[in-house]
C-alpha cells in the first residue's frame, strides 16, 4: 500500500480506497509535491484490482482544497520556470506556447484513471480544486460546504478552471462564479439545486454517506462499471452522436459473460439494500 507525504490513503478491504488531501495547515492546497502525489496515486490505481471505487475527501473541516498553493506557485508565475524541466512546475515553460497545466497530473481522467471517484467535500472548493471537481463522477457536500473561484478578483483569468466547472454548471452558471470571483459563494443547497452536487449530507455523516455510495458501486463487476464510466465521458467530451458511433466497441468490451455471471449471482442473492435519496 502507497505512502505519502501530502496524502493519506487508506482501503477497506471492500473494494474502496480514500484518498485524503492532508495539508490542512493551508486549507489543503496543492503544492508541486501533493502534484506529484496524486500523479502516482492515480496511476497507482490504474493497475491495483483491489480498488474498484475512490473517495476523494479534504483533512478537517474548513477545506476540501482551496486550489493552488499560491505561496509556492504565483512568486514565478508568468516567468519561464526555473523547474522547466520539471512536470510538476506549473505556467510557462520555455515559451508562451508551452504551458504546464497542473490538471495533468492532479485530475484522475487526465491520468486514463477509469475507476469511479466520489468527491466528499467538507468545507471551501475553490480555485484550482475545481480542476478536480471538474473530472470527479459523483460529488457529495457536506451542508456547510461552499464553491466558488478567486481567480479573477486576484488579477487572473480564470480560464481551466472554468472550462472544467462547465462540465457540471449551466453556462450562465458558470460564467458568474468565474466573474464574480471571491465576492460570492455558491452554498452546498445552490450546488445540489442546480446539480453540481449530488446529495447534501450532516458534516458528521459525510464519508460514512460517501462510504455507502463508493461501496455499492464496487459491488457490481468492474469492467461492466469502468466501461459505462467511459460511455458517459466519451459522450460528455465529444457530444451524443460522436459517441453513439463508439457506443457499441465500449458496451462489447465491458460485457463479459463472467460480469454477467458476476452480475446475475449479485441480483439473486440481493447482498445489499438499496437507499432512497
Amino acid at each position: 500500500m502507497p505512502s505519502y507525504e501530502t496524502l493519506l490513503y487508506e482501503e477497506n478491504g471492500e473494494g474502496v480506497a480514500t484518498v485524503t488531501l492532508n495539508r490542512p495547515e493551508v486549507l489543503n492546497a496543492f503544492n508541486a509535491k501533493m502534484r506529484e502525489e496524486l500523479h502516482h496515486v492515480w496511476r497507482f490505481l490504474r493497475g491495483h484490482d483491489d480498488v474498484r471505487a475512490i473517495i476523494l475527501t479534504g483533512a478537517g473541516e474548513k477545506a476540501w482544497c482551496t486550489g493552488i498553493d499560491r505561496m509556492e506557485s504565483l512568486e514565478n508565475y508568468g516567468k519561464d520556470s526555473a523547474r522547466a524541466d520539471s512536470d510538476t512546475a506549473i505556467g510557462s515553460s520555455g515559451g508562451p506556447y508551452m504551458f504546464n497545466d497542473p490538471g495533468e497530473l492532479i485530475n484522475p481522467k487526465e491520468n486514463d484513471l477509469w475507476k469511479p471517484v466520489i468527491a466528499a467535500v467538507n468545507g471551501m472548493a475553490c480555485g484550482g480544486a475545481l480542476y478536480m471537481l471538474g473530472e470527479v463522477d459523483i460529488i457529495i457536500a457536506a451542508e456547510h460546504a461552499t464553491f466558488f473561484d478567486p481567480h479573477v478578483t486576484y488579477g487572473m483569468v480564470d480560464g481551466f478552471e472554468a472550462m472544467h466547472l462547465l462540465q457540471k454548471l449551466p453556462l450562465g452558471e458558470t460564467l458568474r462564479v468565474a466573474l464574480l470571483g471571491g465576492l460570492e459563494r455558491m452554498s452546498a443547497q445552490r450546488a445540489h439545486q442546480l446539480g453540481l452536487v449530488s446529495e447534501i449530507t450532516p458534516k458528521e455523516e459525510l464519508l460514512e454517506r460517501a462510504m455507502w455510495v463508493a461501496e455499492s458501486i464496487a459491488s457490481a463487476p468492474p469492467v461492466a462499471i469502468q466501461g459505462t464510466l467511459k460511455a458517459v465521458w466519451t459522450a460528455n467530451d465529444i457530444g451524443r452522436r460522436n459517441a453513439l458511433a463508439q457506443a457499441s466497441s465500449i458496451v462489447m468490451l465491458g460485457t463479459q459473460a463472467e460480469n454477467l455471471a458476476a452480475g446475475q449471482e449479485t441480483f439473486k442473492s440481493k447482498k445489499r439494500e438499496w437507499r432512497l435519496r
